[in-house]
């Protein structure tokens, strides 16, 4: 077995995510899901090319969307430092989702969470939520259909609805599933239902069963894993699960951390920076010009290779291309490196523009017309 860990709080090791998704129990998404996906609009790259690549339930919420039964759209973000592309890339796949079916989307910010588990004041917390905000509304929901949860603004309205869920979930439940120990203080091992409650928040509003789909990384899994198994008990769907890969670090490991300022490219670097870290990436390349030009590259192991896969060419034919002239040694390290920079700097010059105008927004799409 991989020496490897995963939790909604820290990666240690390299993913096996194939290991990963027979320990968490989740589903492949196969040809099934692609079809179905296929009725409703082309296939988003990040499904065909298996980033989305695990799910729950999936087929069930699209048959009760095709007997007329809309769903939820639920993803979020824990505020503890500047959004990097990591934190960016489901969001996109989310849009598209929204974009397709049409639907409401409710973006939780976990200020609380982030109190607790981070060495943070809830000052720090929402001076963050507010600049990460501003980056999920520059990918460009729909501004009237999509509401902003901030934890401690909005818990009026989770707090009963976490309390149901809480009650229904034992400590030894929590232990087993989070790996909770004597050291955990309380309001962590009671986190997991603050984030629970937006799942079943539009049943509650209502009252009726609404479906949800959550679509993020499979790292959050165990938090869900547990609202699934109290969701029938407490009169609720299951919330279905679309679950994707991590966009990994610029070092090659598994995924992109705001602890790490080197191997993370932020939304708010500049063109230099930018250009700098890309520049020091980890790559498949040969140790001189000479041997790869002699034995060419190996883009299956190269970090640039692999931001182009995720995010940066959405077209097969060009990205079949980039591979061929890799494996040829047509084309150098540096070269991959120059013209995924240039690529990244006019998507972050883009959003940054986007992401001013956001600010003209923020107010109306909070959730209970707090003010930021």
């Amino acid at each position: 077995m991989s020496k490897f860990s995963v939790t909604p709080w820290g990666i240690v090791g390299k993913i096996d995510y194939v290991e990963l998704q027979e320990k968490f129990g989740t589903f492949p998404v196969g040809s099934i899901l692609f079809r179905r996906f296929a009725r409703y609009n082309k296939l988003h790259p990040m499904l065909r090319r298996g980033i989305f690549y695990s799910c729950r339930d999936v087929d069930t919420l699209l048959d009760k969307y095709d007997a007329g039964n809309k769903f939820l759209l639920y993803t979020g973000r824990g505020p503890s430092g500047d959004t990097h592309l990591g934190h960016i890339m489901p969001w996109l796949f989310n849009k598209w989702i929204q974009d397709t079916f049409k639907i409401p989307m409710y973006f939780q910010i976990t200020d609380d969470e982030k109190f607790l588990f981070k060495n943070l004041t809830l000052h720090d917390t929402r001076k963050m939520a507010y600049e990460n905000a501003l980056d999920f509304i520059a990918i460009g929901f729909d501004t009237k259909n999509t509401k902003i949860i901030l934890n401690t603004e909005c818990v009026k309205t989770l707090y009963p609805i976490a309390l149901k869920v809480a009650k229904k979930i034992t400590f030894s439940t929590a232990k087993a599933v989070f790996g909770f120990e004597n050291s955990n203080n309380i309001g962590q091992i009671f986190y997991t239902a603050m984030q629970a409650a937006p799942a079943f928040l539009a049943s509650e509003i209502e009252e009726r069963e609404v479906p949800c789909l959550i679509p993020c990384g499979i790292d959050q899994d165990p938090h869900f894993r547990a609202a699934r198994d109290v969701a029938s008990i407490l009169g609720y769907p299951k919330p279905s699960m679309l679950y994707c890969k991590m966009l990994p670090g610029l070092n090659g490991m598994s995924k992109m951390s705001s602890s790490e300022d080197n191997i993370t490219i932020y939304m708010t670097d500049s063109p230099n920076a930018v250009s700098k870290k890309i520049g020091k990436a980890f790559t498949g390349g040969c140790v001189s010009i000479k041997e790869q030009r002699q034995k060419g590259g190996n883009p299956g192991s190269c970090v640039i290779f692999q931001y182009n896969y995720y995010m940066f060419e959405y077209d097969d034919s060009k990205l079949e291309e980039i591979a061929r002239r890799c494996k040829n040694g047509d084309i150098l390290c540096g070269e991959c490196k120059a013209i995924l920079s240039e690529k990244i700097n006019i998507f972050l010059d883009r959003h940054m523009a986007k992401r001013e105008k956001a600010k003209e927004v923020i107010d109306s799409m909070a959730f209970g017309d707090f003010k930021w």
